[in-house]
């Protein structure tokens, strides 16, 4: 019956063909006249036997997954498209299934979800792959390969889950590039040895034998001109070339200078092409920085070793034979030595910029020792100052390296930002300070290459491009709020000459004035230059339009104090001051809804009038309060009753107490009625107090009249049993001791004057009859035998008028005294099962003088009791 909530879209319906077959009930099967019986019996089995057809269908896809797909769109099983669905694995395939079951199969769509998912992920993880594999090919077809590009590519690599095809391929370009490195850091130091060998050869004094130092010289530049020819040879620092060079030169020069003696001394000189002993003179600076300055793609294991490549001479060459001999010096003048003296210092200074790493303090101490003049420096002065020199050169083209390689990480950095998702005002913060390092750089490392920083300006400029855009979006806010508040101004002067005053239309001008204030005040950010101006029109405006509405307001106020002084007028005791108040603040609403006021006026001239108000109802109130205390006088006196009954104790017998307990009712009933009205919170909580205390003593009461009808009635019951026992004796045989008898009937508690009565008359006679003559004794007798009948009928007529059962062996007599019973009822026009009749009946039974057993006398004891309980109430 509920099918319809299941259905899906595409789902065929109970009349489509393909449902006729299973919804159409057969002729003659009983199933037209009853739709929901045996009708829905066979279309459950309908429904079993497409789910059997359709799950079998779903084992025997083996992948078809265009069949699995057909199956999951048209079935209306879950189990079946869900089994049909492990089948669906295409990516088409699952973005179509996961399309049509979004909103109904919540199971088959999640599956179909988590497949795309992964499928998503492999394809991103292969695109990164590929990528990191053409970045590979590029760096591998890359003239100039630095180590830093590979660790970057090694890095992202490490978090692709590649294809193995792609792993394998991109192991083998990695390969590639580690063979490039090697081979770089192979040919750098082979550089190396090489340009120590050649300096410790030009150092070295004249040869023994000429032939074989010139042939390791002609190895060494055959060697040399094999790595100038290497594949790898772009990757040697432009120093090490310029110094290696410089150093064969130097050799050669050394075999074949002459031996003679006069130049022994030339000999033992260091060559002037090491860069630790050459002269700051010999080569000018220009060219001396570009030759230490080592090139910007230097990678990471040439730049270090350029240093000990530096230093190799003076730890190869050997030390002299002989001291060389010292010029004479001249001596200076006070003039020299003083510049002299200036000259050193800067030397001194620029040694110690040197030492604490200030590379920029050092050039320019250079620099100005460049342009000062000086005397003639001592040789050990000289050499002081190539010694510093050299090292500035030296600690320069390091920084020079160090800047570049800084260089790359900054423009890496800058290149990074647009994905870091920063807000435009910390990203323009990030570029500036980027440009900022770049200038510092400059200061320190000096100039940087211009393809890097073309690289660095357009990285930049892209990290800047939406920071930039924001800030013209700001700026074009800025002109629009500017233009919207020239609007308002506009507007202010055509509502001026429109006139509202002049239809005295207030409320409509107050209004008006709000609302433009309101809308001026939000405007957004306005050009410096053009705020004071718009503030200053839109002020002088606002002024002329509102000069109307501020007199009005001034009327308006008046009119406010007014209504207050009329309120303090008013008299709290009088009855229609309520009244009238109602009405003033009526009138002050009428007012305020005609001409709103300035807020912070309105709520001042408010306040003056809520505080008369108050002070005319303060007034009533102490008026009022008189009347409250009397009623909580009232309240304190109505308390002291209820303390009263609640303390009260009856002392004395039960008849005492009953007595004492009516007179403390009475009494407080009284008093409770001669007080006075309470406060209204406190009514009902008193009201019940009250009836609590008195409903206690009523119990009490009632548990003392309770307590005495149960005395009476066992004392009833004890006297008719003595009385019974009295009659058995007197009807047996053997004498009757009256004494004992009237000692006993004198023990027992006094009866209600009518049963004591009947009692003690029907005792008396029984105890005379049994102290008389024989014949007496024997009619008595007689009596009592006569009367046992007729003592079982009334007491199986007063069972049946008090509802009591007679027992099994008294069914029949029983239901002819229930017919005759009624009979009498209706004769007499009486109920016969009235309290007061029973009573009576009850008594005369108990008149009766009669032999009765031990059932009878149970009987009448039941009867008692019911008739005793029946008069109790």
């Amino acid at each position: 019956m509920f099918e319809f909530l299941f259905k899906r879209p595409g789902d065929k319906g109970p009349d489509a063909p393909g449902a006729q077959g299973h919804n159409t009930a057969e002729p003659g099967n009983g199933n037209h006249g009853s739709p929901h019986g045996a009708g829905d019996g066979g279309k459950d089995h309908a429904n079993a036997v497409r789910r059997a057809e359709q799950a079998e269908r779903a084992k025997s896809l083996a992948g078809d997954e265009a069949a699995a797909v057909e199956l999951i769109l048209q079935s209306e099983f879950a189990d079946v498209r869900l089994a049909a669905a492990e089948h669906v694995v295409s990516q088409p395939m699952l973005e179509r299934v996961q399309q049509a079951v979004r909103n109904t199969d919540r199971r088959v769509a999640k599956l179909m979800q988590q497949r795309l998912d992964a499928i998503r992920h492999r394809q991103m993880e292969q695109r990164q792959a590929e990528a990191s594999i053409a970045s590979a090919q590029r760096l591998l077809q890359d003239e100039k390969l630095t180590p830093n590009l590979v660790a970057d590519l090694d890095r992202l690599w490490k978090v692709i889950d590649a294809p193995p095809e792609l792993a394998a391929q991109f192991d083998q370009l990695r390969a590639a590039l580690g063979g490039r490195l090697e081979a770089q850091v192979s040919l750098q130091r082979a550089t190396i040895d090489a340009l120590a060998a050649l300096r410790k050869l030009a150092a070295a004094p004249v040869p023994d034998d000429p032939a074989a130092a010139q042939a390791e010289l002609d190895r060494l530049a055959a060697d040399h001109a094999a790595r100038l020819a290497a594949p790898e040879q772009a990757s040697l620092p432009r120093h090490l070339r310029t110094d290696i060079e410089q150093a064969l030169e130097a050799a050669r020069a050394a075999l074949t200078r002459p031996a003679a003696p006069e130049k022994a001394e030339k000999l033992e000189k260091p060559a002037p092409a090491a860069p630790a002993t050459t002269a700051p003179a010999a080569v000018p600076e220009r060219e001396q920085a570009e030759a230490s300055a080592p090139a910007p793609n230097d990678t990471d294991h040439a730049a270090p070793a350029a240093e000990p490549a530096a230093e190799a001479p003076a730890a190869a060459a050997p030390a002299p034979q002989e001291p060389p001999r010292p010029p004479k010096e001249k001596k200076l003048t006070p003039a020299d030595r003083e510049a002299n003296e200036r000259f050193m210092a800067l030397v001194d200074a620029m040694e110690a910029a040197l030492n604490q790493g200030q590379l920029h303090v050092a050039a320019e101490h250079d620099k100005t020792l460049k342009d000062s003049k000086t005397g003639r420096l001592t040789t050990q002065q000289a050499d002081r100052l190539a010694h510093v020199r050299a090292e500035f050169k030296r600690l320069s083209a390091w920084a020079r390296w160090g800047g570049n390689v800084s260089r790359e990480e900054l423009v890496h950095a800058v290149e990074e930002l647009p994905a870091q998702n920063l807000s435009m005002s910390e990203l323009a913060k990030k570029v500036s300070a980027m440009r900022e390092r770049w200038k510092a750089l400059d200061t320190v490392s000096g100039a940087a290459p211009k393809s890097l920083w073309e690289k660095f300006d357009a990285a930049c400029t892209a990290a800047y491009a939406p920071a930039a855009a924001h800030f013209r979006h700001l700026a074009d806010e800025r002109h629009a709020n500017a233009a919207k508040a020239q609007a308002l101004v506009d507007e202010v002067h055509a509502l001026a000459a429109d006139s509202p005053a002049a239809r005295e239309d207030w409320r409509a001008l107050a209004s008006s004035t709000q609302r433009l204030r309101q809308a001026w005040s939000r405007l957004g950010t306005i050009d410096r230059k053009d705020k004071k101006r718009l503030d200053t029109a839109f002020g002088k405006a606002m002024e002329a339009l509102m000069a109307p509405l501020e007199e009005q307001r001034k009327i308006e106020v008046a009119r406010r104090e007014q209504l207050i002084e009329e309120v303090y007028k008013l008299n709290p005791t009088e009855r229609h001051t309520v009244d009238t108040l109602r009405g003033l603040q009526e009138a002050w609403q009428g007012h305020a809804k005609a001409l709103p006021l300035e807020r912070r006026q309105e709520q001042a001239l408010w306040q003056k009038f809520r505080a008369a108000c108050d002070t005319i109802f303060a007034k009533r109130k102490q008026s009022a309060h008189a009347a409250d205390h009397e009623r909580k006088a009232h309240l304190h006196a109505r308390e002291e009753i209820c303390a009263q009954l609640e303390a009260f104790t009856p002392e004395g017998d039960d008849k005492a107490q009953q007595a004492a307990i009516g007179k403390a009712l009475r009494e407080a009933a009284t008093a409770w009625h001669a007080s006075g009205a309470v406060p209204r919170a406190a009514e009902q909580r008193i009201e019940q107090r009250y009836r609590a205390a008195v409903a206690k003593l009523q119990g009490q009461s009632d548990a003392l009249r309770k307590r005495a009808g149960a005395a009476q009635a066992n004392a009833l019951r004890d006297k008719l049993r003595l009385t019974q026992a009295l009659e058995n004796a007197l009807a047996a045989p053997g004498d009757v001791d009256a004494d004992d008898w009237n000692g006993r009937w004198q023990a027992l508690p006094a009866l209600p004057s009518d049963y004591e009565r009947t009692l003690h008359a029907r005792f008396n006679a029984a105890l005379q009859a049994a102290g008389g003559e024989p014949s007496a004794r024997a009619a008595y007798a007689g009596t009592l035998e006569s009367n046992r009948a007729r003592l079982l009928s009334e007491v199986l007529r007063l069972e049946i008028i008090a509802g009591i059962d007679s027992g099994a062996e008294f069914a029949r007599d029983r239901l002819k005294m229930q017919v005759e019973v009624l009979q009498n009822s209706l004769k007499s026009g009486q109920k016969a099962g009235s309290a007061a009749a029973q009573a009576a009946q009850f008594v005369e039974l108990c008149a009766m003088p009669a032999l009765a057993d031990d059932r009878t006398a149970s009987r009448i004891e039941q009867l008692f009791r019911k008739i005793g309980a029946e008069q109790a109430r």
